[in-house]
């Protein structure tokens, strides 16, 4: 879709000036194309918020009079906040030097460590329009409350805290002693190993009571892991049943990743809201997807950042990543022609700036997107609206340009629509808002 961007026109109905950074708690935009997350874009859109919502989104032709007095600025290009809902802040390339350098995650000090690490890889994925992130395993869930205070500038956090998986599988870390990772997994960290249905379901009531937002289970196993395989289920049809029933008495619903089809059946039999990975899809697994109304996170920053720039990738790990490589393009390009609800998820993971793979930049996933088959407006829409989706009730009303919903809003320089790349480069996200507050602007 192509929306050319208007010759800019002053108002009428109200006055227009450059964006201003005490803007006050009442506040009006005007867009040359207002892009509302689901739905057609505006030309010539107009938005107003006060307090932390959108109080008013329609045609700037349109502005009520009630808004007579307020002062408008005016952008190129506004839109939603973007949603990145597969995450990890790790410290990873900074701490620790990416898989199979596991061990450095158990000495003391490391998390403090992580965390320090965390406050500047939140705020690259703010910078870069990301105005929310679900993280699937990592330290961020654990200094969320320093985020929501204003006291750490980064994105909304939702956070799993930890990975759940079986002993041995996929989340465990394969070239340490259990005993090591036991303590590690019982202190409340990034693992958490639980076997059997009543250990899962204490396993679920622990992680919500650290925070929580959503649970993250590992129903196949991985590719980043040393002893077992993407093919492999884990975790068996009682155990992931309980964790998904666990996780509905207390709100919260649950993200398996899940290679392997065996794996992805099982965990859609048992009522997952997203599947991770997805890698084997095929068209079986893209009906019962559609049936449950269940979304995929595909993950193609990752697996497209380690097939240039992998080289370091242990060599059992090599072996599997080459083997799933060509399908999972080929499985991601067939959920997109099905018709496969789609969310936006990196998997980022990297502290330094330089890996492909780092915090910031999120917004490659679009390019992905559009490369297997999507339309900008649908890769748009993949990067909005659909990400509160894989939350449940644990979600803000975000992601959209809608009356009652969270003012988290990007303004752009150029037309997304036109090149959907405009968006992988912070420096063309001129103005970022989170909650009405503005934190970006050039």
């Amino acid at each position: 879709m192509r929306v050319p961007l208007p010759q800019r026109q002053r108002g009428a109905a109200a006055a227009v000036v450059e964006i201003d950074v005490d803007q006050g708690s009442t506040f009006g935009i005007i867009a040359d194309i207002l892009i509302p997350g689901r739905g057609e874009p505006v030309v010539n859109g107009a938005l107003v918020v006060k307090d932390s919502t959108i109080d008013w989104v329609g045609s700037k032709d349109d502005i009520p009079d009630t808004y007579s007095s307020l002062r408008f600025s005016r952008v190129p290009v506004l839109m939603p906040g973007m949603w990145d809902v597969h995450t990890h802040f790790s410290g990873t390339d900074i701490v620790s030097q990416g898989p199979g350098d596991s061990y450095k995650m158990f000495l003391p000090g490391t998390a403090t460590l992580i965390g320090a690490v965390t406050v500047d890889d939140l705020r690259a994925t703010l910078m870069a329009g990301f105005t929310s992130v679900r993280e699937l395993g990592g330290y961020a869930g654990d200094v969320a409350p320093a985020v929501d205070k204003g006291v750490i500038v980064g994105p909304h956090v939702y956070s799993s805290m930890s990975v759940l998986s079986i002993t041995g599988g996929h989340g465990d870390q394969h070239d340490v002693p259990l005993q090591t990772v036991l303590g590690f997994s019982a202190s409340g960290s990034e693992i958490a190993l639980c076997d059997g249905v009543d250990e899962c379901i204490k396993t679920v009531r622990q992680v919500i009571r650290r925070g929580a937002k959503v649970i993250k289970i590992c129903s196949t196993g991985g590719v980043l892991s040393l002893n077992d395989q993407p093919e492999d289920s884990q975790f068996s049809p009682a155990e992931l049943k309980a964790v998904v029933d666990e996780a509905a008495r207390s709100g919260r619903v649950v993200a398996a990743h899940a290679i392997g089809k065996n794996g992805i059946m099982a965990a859609l039999d048992a009522g997952v809201r997203s599947i991770e990975h997805g890698v084997y899809l095929d068209e079986e697994v893209a009906a019962a997807m559609k049936e449950k109304n269940v979304t995929l996170v595909p993950t193609r920053h990752i697996i497209e950042g380690l097939a240039t720039n992998g080289g370091d990738m242990p060599p059992v790990m090599r072996v599997k990543f080459d083997r799933v490589l060509q399908i999972s393009r080929d499985s991601y390009k067939l959920a997109i022609k099905l018709g496969v609800k789609i969310a936006l998820g990196t998997d980022t993971y990297s502290s330094d700036r330089k890996h492909p793979i780092s915090h910031g930049t999120n917004a490659k996933e679009l390019y992905w997107a559009c490369e297997a088959g999507m339309t900008p407006i649908q890769a748009i829409e993949m990067a909005t609206a659909n990400g509160p989706e894989t939350l449940g009730s644990q979600a803000r009303k975000s992601g959209q340009l809608k009356v009652g919903f969270d003012a988290d809003l990007i303004a752009i320089s150029h037309n997304p629509l036109d090149d959907i790349e405009v968006l992988t480069k912070p420096k063309n996200i001129t103005h970022v808002w989170k909650g009405g507050k503005l934190y970006k602007s050039l």
